[in-house]
């Protein structure tokens, strides 16, 4: 039987051709041509970036997987994680690093958090029937993620001080609860999508294949041998851990605003938050008795060959996005949409923002921090910082997560994504009219 195209065929194919037309009406069929090169460049040189974050990320995740941390995360969360994911065995590498990917987002660590989600593809393709075919649990998983699940959008924080906004942090509980509900309808979404799909490949659960009953390969691999340290390493360990504490209070009193949770404080936590995390995998893993040297240079090796293979799948989302902005397309598209969303509340210069955020994380972010720092106590500083902290970049997310793994039918995974968007934004907008009146 023939495969059906996804969704994200006729979606890129008409961004290309829509950019082309536009152009031809605008004019602008020279700045169409050289944004296709530029984002494609684009596209590489970021790709090439990403190395260096996802060697070390999957080399940190590697010692946790050693030590026995994502085990035990895992089995904390399991009773939600196994309802979410009933295809997913509640001990694969996959549940925990799902939730170690989750985890990162909420607290709002950015590029941590992309390392971890491809190692969960990765291990999620390890239960696949179907290879190249994204299963229930993949397409869920990836509208989890561009729902934007971020309790703690520092970044977006941290651009409203440096406005000199009244209350930078004013954001948290809406952008909190605008991405409960693109979460939610996330969930739902992929649920029933993946309820209605006439052409759903079922998971090899219980390490079979439904195709021919024979076992995959272990997940885990084979366990590698732990030397647990003696009295003096520990007590190594424990003499830094009480030195780092001395530091933070030394710290802490030295801010302006003393030990209270104000908006400087979660400033100067972004910057605290990644070396934290660093230090205490490695340090788990070395109480534990993990080679912490050996294994984060085993785990590393990953990252280079996963940042070449997404290449071509970012190079492809970039150029499409790149040309229907610069033929014009977008700015047509604006124009015609304003009408209709003030009448809910949404000005027309946040549609840009609420267009712009599933295409480029990038480009939102600019269009947020331009904003913001025009008029940052303004209900359009406060939407669009919202919605830059409830929402993703889908297509980005679309076009790693799943070219990690070579996937190339994605089912109901961007219908599903685009819905939590879509849940997210008109969310945003509900809370922050309610809450800036």
């Amino acid at each position: 039987m023939k495969e059906k195209p996804s969704a994200i065929n006729i979606i890129w194919l008409s961004m290309i051709v829509l950019a082309t037309v536009t152009a031809a009406f605008t004019g602008k069929m020279d700045a169409v041509t050289k944004a296709s090169f530029d984002s494609a460049k684009s596209a590489v040189t970021l790709a090439i970036g990403l190395v260096g974050p996802m060697a070390l990320w999957l080399g940190i995740m590697k010692v946790a997987e050693a030590g026995g941390l994502l085990k035990i995360i895992a089995r904390a969360v399991r009773p939600v994680m196994v309802r979410l994911f009933p295809d997913v065995p509640h001990d694969h590498p996959a549940m925990s690093a799902m939730i170690m990917n989750m985890a990162a987002n909420a607290l709002g660590l950015g590029n941590a958090a992309t390392p971890m989600g491809i190692k969960a593809m990765q291990e999620l393709d390890k239960l696949a029937a179907e290879k190249g075919t994204a299963t229930n649990a993949m397409c869920l998983f990836l509208a989890i993620n561009t729902s934007g699940v971020t309790l703690l959008p520092l970044g977006v924080i941290t651009v409203r001080a440096a406005a000199n906004a009244a209350s930078p942090a004013a954001i948290l509980i809406p952008s909190i609860l605008a991405t409960l509900c693109s979460t939610l309808v996330a969930i739902a979404a992929a649920k029933i999508l993946a309820g209605r799909d006439r052409f759903a490949v079922p998971a090899a659960v219980g390490g079979q294949t439904p195709a021919d009953g024979g076992q995959i390969a272990p997940a885990d691999g084979p366990g590698e041998e732990l030397f647990r340290p003696g009295r003096a390493g520990r007590t190594y360990i424990w003499l830094l851990l009480a030195a780092f504490g001395v530091a933070m209070v030394y710290r802490l009193a030295l801010n302006e605003n003393g030990f209270s949770l104000s908006a400087s404080t979660l400033n100067d936590l972004s910057g605290w938050l990644i070396p934290m995390l660093i230090a205490f995998f490695l340090i788990f893993g070395y109480l534990r008795g993990v080679k912490v040297y050996e294994t984060i240079t085993e785990g590393a090796k990953e990252g280079f060959t996963t940042a070449v293979r997404i290449i071509p799948f970012m190079v492809a989302i970039f150029v499409a996005i790149g040309m229907f902005r610069a033929s014009g397309a977008m700015d047509l598209l604006i124009l015609w949409l304003s009408p209709v969303t003030e009448l809910v509340g949404m000005p027309a210069e946040a549609l840009a923002m609420a267009l712009m955020r599933p295409l480029s994380g990038s480009g939102a972010f600019g269009i947020m921090s331009e904003m913001v720092s025009q008029a940052p106590d303004s209900f359009l500083a406060f939407l669009v910082s919202t919605m830059q902290g409830s929402t993703e970049t889908t297509f980005y997310v679309l076009a790693v997560y799943f070219g990690s793994v070579g996937i190339k039918r994605t089912r109901h995974a961007l219908p599903a994504a685009l819905c939590a968007d879509a849940a997210g934004i008109a969310a945003s907008v509900f809370i922050c009219n309610a809450w800036f009146g």
